[in-house]
């Protein structure tokens, strides 16, 4: 067999492969073999015709249609030979197959980059500082109460807490009804501050049995569209908010605060230790943006597109079936997301080599910590737990990610700033 490897970029290469019809023949004869008892031969019982009757019938279809399985097996066998080291899926960019003679094929692989670690202690990052106000208090508050709030009907809308369910018909330029463009049982919460703000403004005032018209201009990131509809009330209901008092906090909390005094403080002690770990992230995202620019290496296409499959296979659990609409537009998806997939697949190649820079291991008391901080949050024997993450790649990828970003951050120098002086794309 006839091995050639070519390099491409710094991690791509292709490696032709030529086998003799003599290398070929174990992997055809296997074939054979498998397809024989599937035939149905005349003169003979299924399955029964001798192997030289299967050849000479049915040979060079059946050689054909193993091919690719062929091609594969050939890969296999090179990579041990020649000690390669491919990562991702390779793929088969041609293939030349004459019988009796050989089958040439050419199969492109990835491999892992040379990665030379540059000096990544004492990065400098910043730390959002963010003061809980009372104002922020306020409004948690008030989402709490709206969350458990109760509805009264009503024949006039009299503010903002108000619900209003309507009919919406979207109209064309004249004024007429588009047929199929009838929108039943909408409801609007005229206090969401996410409601479109011409929606509120023709419903302030609405009557039960009123009809509105709405028209604007939506935008949606970089798109826009006239919106022309009618709103056609059916339904109006008072929001009834309640009042905050012990009984309120009481019944929210399962009776586990019974003050309001002792509930504030542990609002204002939640909203700070979101505040924190919204922080905490900051710091971490930094930190790995200046690491990802601090290294420049070419990252394998193949790994790239393993992320972006794996962005696709979490937008196919949201629909029906599982599966993506057969008019979606993967090669949008896959402009759209590149960059993302790129530095993702690049920060999990630096990881590792940092990894094994800093002889991070994970040893049998970080799976125990693990299971015994989950096992009751998700009432489960600890002890099964405990044997399923020591079982994991995942679980133990994730701790030894866990331990190096710990080391890293102790070796940072983290600048504590008001939130304020970040700008809006730095805050994320």
């Amino acid at each position: 067999m006839e091995i050639q490897v070519n390099n491409l970029t710094d991690v791509s290469r292709e490696v032709e492969i030529t086998a003799t019809a003599e290398e070929l023949r174990p992997h055809f004869e296997k074939k054979y073999a498998e397809m024989r008892p599937k035939l149905d031969v005349k003169g003979f019982r299924k399955g029964k015709a001798p192997l030289d009757i299967v050849k000479k019938l049915y040979g060079e279809m059946i050689e054909q249609d193993s091919l690719q399985d062929v091609a594969t097996d050939l890969y296999r066998q090179t990579i041990k030979e020649k000690n390669l080291k491919p990562i991702g899926d390779p793929t088969l960019v041609d293939m030349d197959y004459r019988r009796g003679e050989h089958l040439r094929v050419k199969i492109r692989y990835d491999i892992r980059p040379s990665i030379v670690l540059k000096n990544y202690k004492g990065i400098k990052v910043q730390r959002p500082i963010h003061t809980v106000t009372e104002l922020e208090v306020e409004r948690e508050l008030l989402r709490l109460r709206r969350m458990n709030a109760t509805f009264e009907p009503a024949t006039v809308v009299q503010g903002e807490e108000y619900v209003v369910t309507a009919d919406l018909q979207d109209l064309d330029p004249s004024g007429m009804p588009i047929i199929g463009k009838r929108s039943p049982g909408v409801r609007f919460y005229l206090a969401d501050e996410q409601q479109e703000q011409p929606f509120k403004n023709a419903l302030k005032s609405a009557e039960t049995g009123g009809e509105y018209r709405v028209t604007f201009e939506h935008e949606h990131g970089d798109h826009k569209h006239a919106v022309n509809t009618k709103v056609m009330v059916k339904k109006i209901e008072k929001v009834v908010l309640p009042a905050f008092d012990n009984v309120f906090v009481t019944n929210i909390t399962k009776e586990k605060v019974a003050t309001t005094e002792e509930f504030l403080a542990n609002l204002r002690k939640d909203l700070a230790e979101y505040w924190k770990s919204r922080a905490d992230r900051y710091v971490l995202n930094a930190l790995t943006g200046e690491l990802l620019k601090m290294h420049d290496f070419l990252v394998p296409d193949s790994l790239t597109r393993a992320v972006v499959e794996g962005l696709l296979k979490e937008m196919a659990e949201e629909y029906p079936k599982k599966q993506l609409p057969d008019d979606f537009d993967y090669d949008k998806f896959w402009q759209e997301n590149r960059s993302y997939a790129e530095a993702q697949a690049k920060w999990a190649l630096l990881r590792e080599e940092i990894v094994k820079a800093e002889a991070i291991t994970v040893e049998d008391a970080d799976f125990a910590l693990l299971a015994g901080a989950e096992a009751e949050k998700i009432n489960i024997d600890k002890d099964r737990l405990l044997q399923y993450y020591k079982s994991s790649d995942q679980v133990r990828e994730r701790l030894a990610s866990d331990k190096l970003m710990t080391r890293l951050l102790s070796l940072t120098k983290v600048e504590e700033v008001e939130e304020s002086t970040l700008s809006t794309v730095a805050k994320g």
